[in-house]
């Protein structure tokens, strides 16, 4: 039996044998076979190693004459073999064509390109890729060279003898987009969250994985996990980067800036984050391509890639109802659509209510004491893009989004037994579009034309009950950009970026009363031109940006200058510096309000500089660190030191005696912020924790120096996400910080009298703080599939599941019937809110 089985084994082996032997000698390198043919025929042939590099023929058969052998040669490959007597053999290129073929694929997902730019360099001659990203090719030089291209991503050149047929070779294209900003942390905090080489954290929507307290991926709420980034009222609408104001942040949508963030009033997000592929943040070291932001850039892009699949979405949650749909047209024209609207105004389901006392716990409207109230409140928001590829070289891209909160509230009362309806409103929106043209003209240089409009309106008309008076209240800013941006390759590790700005921005604020009668409107306009450059080197262990970006106000006759730079150096496998730094500027803020508002919730109007009263905004920043990435653990530290000049005391919220002073300061900001994430195969936790010390000075106040109304000193969340499996997963985590400075009365002399008015007497500024702010949030998601191509996740989320009474804010008023003639009023933090999501994809 053993020898059967030794004698079975051997055969086996003499046929894996035999077998490999003709499969390894279907195909030989041409150079290697001539040296053997040499010897066996006793010949030399004479050719230049670049000519038969990379070509592979079958073995020719044994016992042949030379003239078979060279029939054999010269069919089997695009040279010449020819004799020039009994021993010398000369190997050359024919004059003569070859036909090709190849496949060209996404080198990160490996999908078909389709309609793929190939084209034989130096001749007319080209065509573009079918469905499945393969190309045919006739009569191509056999020494010619292909280019091939595609928009969006990094152009290459073969050599056409390399794709001679019958191998229909597959060719990889990468994105444009990775050769600049190389991720090096595939997986941050959570799934879908990215560190990206030059600092910035991206977060990639369709990969969101889980975060606590949240339902979607929420654009907006989801940054507000990283260091160095607070909301002191939880809303996003007020953002503060590195103890900066949320007007002090860029807030872009395919490059559109927006002046809208939130709907809820900033409870939510206004960004519908199903179409949103790709959202960046950056604090520091800026790309010179971007203005404005003087704190931090928020560019938000949609997915600009031709499909040609129909796909989409849709999901409910406790507060609204979306839907988002890709559809292709023709082979290189698709529309992308998504829309959202609360229905809020016909479901009052308990995280509304939670959200509408939240939003309105500082105004009548909350209250009970007007006998007979009726609120209607909705948001809605939708955006397209048109995807229209001209060709394989150009592409055009059109975006429209329009956001919108509306509020209608009506109050009855009886005066003199006559029945009085009094109604007020407050509407708030932001529409924006763009236009661009991308063109790729030559395999080096390519170029971008855009055009974008912005127009927000923020338009109230409130009936105050209590003093009798009607007001309304407009504030619109409309903004208009043309943007030419190149970008030049100088190889695979150097690239040159150059761009012109035009840039018109008009700020509008009117207001009326009634009693008594008083109007007001102002308007200004500012026309800003812009040209910047930048350098970016990324090889091996180093990236290296510089930038300056030059900025002319017509205006003014002013110039303004910024350098940029981003430095990161990877020391060895784990550790790596960074250095970042930049000037930056800007001409819009927002002035607050606290007796005229609109409504009591949206208390910010913004405003135009005017080179004197309102000066532009200028920052200059700095920050140094170092992290480790090793075995999926992540830590950084980072120290930073940002300086704002040019702000005024009627932008930063001051609830004291200062805050009607037309007066110009700034702020100077110290802080160092750490984070450590650990990741295994099931589990994700992280802490982080930022110290700062943010300060104001104002050379007219006494005292000169106080803390900034955003000071926050201490700052610590901590989070564990755990996948029980691919398709069950847990977040739990929390927040404790310090809590924001306020004012106080003057003990015992609460009030004093301005005029006719009693106004509170407020101390020194910022000198108290609040109670620390703690909250613990939990939130899971399961996902599961109803059929191969619909598949559907339900989440559930629970915000400050411990109900603590946070306080966010607190100020005084006057108040004859209370103690010392004030009052004090504090604003909270939602109380424990549940809400759950529901969403299928196909």
């Amino acid at each position: 039996m053993i020898t059967k089985i030794r004698f079975l084994l051997c055969c086996l082996l003499l046929m894996t044998s035999v077998v490999f032997t003709q499969n390894s000698s279907d195909k030989i390198a041409l150079s290697t076979l001539l040296s053997t043919l040499e010897k066996s025929y006793d010949i030399k042939f004479s050719y230049s190693d670049t000519d038969v590099k990379d070509i592979f023929i079958p073995q020719p058969k044994q016992g042949i004459s030379i003239d078979e052998l060279l029939s054999f040669l010269n069919k089997k490959t695009f040279l010449q073999f020819k004799t020039l007597d009994n021993r010398y053999v000369t190997v050359s290129f024919l004059n003569k064509t070859i036909a090709i073929c190849g496949t060209v694929l996404d080198a990160k997902t490996l999908e078909p390109l389709l309609l793929t730019s190939v084209k034989v360099n130096g001749y007319k001659l080209g065509t573009t890729t079918n469905n499945n990203g393969v190309f045919h090719l006739k009569n191509v030089p056999v020494n010619a060279t292909l280019n091939i291209s595609f928009i969006g991503f990094k152009t290459k050149n073969f050599a056409a003898k390399e794709l001679f047929l019958p191998s229909c070779k597959q060719l990889f294209l990468e994105e444009a987009s990775e050769q600049l900003s190389e991720i090096i942390m595939p997986r941050f905090l959570t799934a879908g969250l990215q560190k990206s080489t030059d600092g910035s954290t991206v977060l990639n929507t369709e990969k969101f994985g889980i975060l606590p307290g949240l339902i979607e991926p929420d654009i907006l709420q989801t940054i507000k996990i990283l260091p160095g980034v607070e909301s002191v009222n939880e809303s996003i609408s007020n953002i503060n980067v590195r103890g900066g104001t949320n007007d002090q942040n860029l807030i872009l949508w395919d490059g559109i800036k927006m002046y809208h963030a939130g709907h809820f009033f900033g409870l939510i997000s206004a960004y519908n984050p199903y179409l949103t592929k790709k959202v960046s943040v950056t604090k520091n070291g800026t790309s010179s391509t971007f203005s404005d932001g003087v704190s931090s850039t928020i560019n938000m892009e949609t997915s600009n890639r031709i499909t040609n699949k129909f796909s989409g979405g849709a999901g409910f949650n406790l507060l609204s109802a979306d839907a988002f749909v890709q559809v292709p047209l023709k082979e290189n024209l698709e529309v992308h659509i998504s829309a959202r609207r609360s229905f809020t105004d016909v479901i009052n389901t308990p995280t509304y209510n939670n959200y509408f006392s939240r939003s309105f716990q500082d105004n009548s409207i909350s209250s009970n004491i007007v006998n007979n109230t009726e609120s209607d409140f909705y948001f809605y928001d939708y955006s397209f893009k048109v995807l229209y590829d001209v060709n394989y070289n150009h592409a055009i891209r059109t975006n429209f989004i329009h956001i919108k909160n509306n509020l209608d509230y009506k109050e009855q009362y009886t005066s003199n037994n006559t029945l009085i309806e009094e109604n007020s409103a407050l509407k708030q929106e932001n529409v924006g579009a763009k236009i661009s043209w991308d063109a790729n003209w030559n395999a080096k240089f390519s170029t971008t034309l855009s055009a974008f409009y912005s127009d927000y309106k923020i338009n109230s008309s409130d009936f105050n009950n209590d003093t009798d008076q009607f007001q309304t209240q407009f504030n619109n800013v409309l903004e208009t950009e043309i943007k030419l941006n190149s970008k030049y390759e100088f190889s695979d590790v150097l690239f040159f970026t150059n761009g012109l700005v035009f840039n018109e921005i008009g700020i509008r604020n009117t207001t009326t009363v009634n009693a008594p009668t008083f109007s007001t409107t102002e308007k200004k306009v500012l026309l800003k031109s812009a040209f910047y450059s930048e350098i970016e080197y990324q090889k091996n262990n180093t990236y290296a940006r510089f930038g300056v970006r030059a900025n002319y106000f017509d205006k003014f006759n002013k110039f303004v200058i910024e350098p940029r730079i981003n430095i990161r150096q990877q020391l060895n496998t784990a550790f790596s510096l960074k250095l970042e730094g930049e000037l930056k500027n800007q001409t819009t803020a927002q002035k607050v309000d606290f007796e005229e508002n609109f409504l009591g919730i949206e208390k910010r109007r913004w405003i135009l500089s005017d080179d004197e009263n309102i000066p532009i905004v200028k920052s200059k920043q700095v920050s140094f660190g170092t992290a480790y990435a090793k075995d999926k653990l992540y830590v950084d530290i980072t120290s930073f030191y940002k300086k704002v000049d040019g702000i005024t005391a009627a932008n930063q919220g001051f609830y004291n005696n200062i805050q009607t002073f037309n007066s110009i300061g700034n702020y100077e900001v110290k802080g160092v912020e750490f984070l450590v994430n650990k990741q295994t195969e099931n589990i994700s936790t992280w802490l982080s924790y930022t110290y700062s010390k943010n300060e104001y000075s104002f050379d007219i106040f006494s005292p000169e120096t106080f803390a900034n109304s955003l000071d926050i000193s201490h700052s610590v969340s901590a989070a564990f996400n755990y996948s029980f499996t691919k398709k069950l997963k847990v977040s739990f985590g929390g927040v404790l910080r310090s809590g924001k400075p306020y004012t106080k009365p003057v003990l015992g002399n609460e009030t004093i009298q301005n005029g006719n008015r009693t106004i509170v007497n407020y101390d020194n500024p910022n000198q108290e703080n609040l109670a620390n702010f703690f909250r613990l949030d939990l939130s899971g998601s399961y996902k599961f599939d109803f059929s191969d191509a619909l598949k559907a996740t339900i989440r559930l989320g629970f915000t400050n599941i411990t109900d603590k009474k946070n306080t966010i804010d607190s100020y005084y008023v006057v108040d004859d019937s209370s103690q010392n003639n004030v009052r004090r009023v504090d604003n909270y933090s939602l109380p424990f809110t549940p809400n759950l999501s529901f969403r299928v994809r196909f």
